[in-house]
């Protein structure tokens, strides 16, 4: 039975997935917003919102060592499952398009200046709050200079991708809610208001499938005797991102290369500035070991792609293939650490 509703759980989330990039497509449409926008702000937020509120709860409601861990491993876990297995994903769809025979050609489209830009805003954000503690005396007023900073940093994010130049989104597809509804010629008001009203909804089942997800992986992880440790550190993390990779893989295999990319790196930029924020201000913000680790792969990762678009502008295939290699050795990490 668990099996089953892990199953219909996974369906939930790519029936959804594409319920809410329908919505995101015609909402930024309707609104002649650009795929920068749409993906790195509006897709992006939306679908890093619900597992934002993990760390939250686990650092505000759970006070003590045990919460402040949980929350700092759930902070840390999602700019990583971004950049290795999200990165990996869009990939995977390039590839698929590519042997579907819905590309002629095998490589990314992309804006090389919005995937900088994103990047680089991730990059700037993520060493500061990681590397601070090893120049700087760890003290909580250290931590709301970095938190305020960071913050700071997303809002000059924003900034600057919304004046940013960047195709305007296209829709091959009318809103679903409008067919379901039997709307002919809506009006602007009318579209921006059902695509709002279907994105909505569209991440509220996305989540609630996720959750679910979760919860029978979980069941199952322990019945074929896994550890819950590792667990939380490898599945559950991987778990909750699957709405942004879900979202990005549908966009990647109808060759809207852009929006997927956006999808990743916004939630990127997203994560690394708000969650960590609050991780700075509520927590003594220790970060070592498996965690150290995790940021060290995913900064690293941020650079070889910064220095690809710098040298080549643009982005090899083979190069999101390696982020899902940098996955599995984290995971290899991470369950040498038990053994020993």
């Amino acid at each position: 039975m668990d099996i089953i509703l892990l199953v219909l759980a996974l369906l939930i989330i790519l029936f959804c997935a594409e319920i809410f990039t329908n919505g995101v497509e015609n909402l930024g449409k309707a609104l002649s917003l650009s795929q920068a926008v749409v993906g790195s702000v509006l897709a992006a937020v939306g679908t890093a919102l619900p597992e934002t509120i993990i760390p939250l709860v686990a650092i505000l409601m759970y006070k003590g060592e045990g919460g402040s861990s949980i929350g700092i491993g759930a902070i840390l876990g999602a700019p990583f499952m971004l950049v290795t297995a999200g990165l990996f994903l869009v990939g995977i769809g390039v590839f698929l398009s590519y042997l579907l025979k819905r590309r002629k050609v095998l490589q990314v489209y992309l804006e090389p200046k919005t995937f900088k830009r994103d990047f680089t805003f991730f990059l700037i954000s993520y060493s500061l709050a990681i590397f601070f503690p090893f120049f700087f005396e760890n003290t909580r007023f250290v931590h709301y200079i970095i938190g305020l900073l960071l913050l700071i940093n997303y809002f000059i994010y924003l900034f600057f991708t919304f004046r940013a130049e960047s195709l305007e989104v296209e829709s091959e597809e009318n809103l679903y809610l409008e067919k379901i509804l039997k709307i002919k010629n809506p009006t602007k008001n009318t579209v921006v208001f059902l695509s709002s009203v279907q994105v909505v909804l569209a991440l509220i089942l996305m989540v609630k499938g996720a959750h679910l997800f979760v919860e029978k992986l979980e069941v199952l992880s322990h019945s074929w005797g896994l550890d819950p440790l590792l667990f939380a550190l490898l599945i559950a993390p991987l778990a909750t991102e699957l709405p942004e990779k879900f979202n990005s893989l549908i966009w990647t295999l109808r060759e809207r290369d852009v929006l997927a990319l956006g999808n990743m790196t916004g939630a990127m930029v997203f994560q690394s500035t708000f969650p960590v924020s609050v991780g700075l201000l509520f927590t003594d913000w220790i970060v070592e070991g498996l965690a150290l680790t995790s940021a060290i792969i995913a900064i690293s990762l941020g650079l070889i792609y910064v220095l690809f678009l710098n040298l080549f502008k643009k982005i090899p295939v083979y190069l999101f293939i390696i982020s899902g290699i940098c996955y599995l050795v984290y995971g290899y990490l991470v369950i040498q650490s038990f053994n020993n």
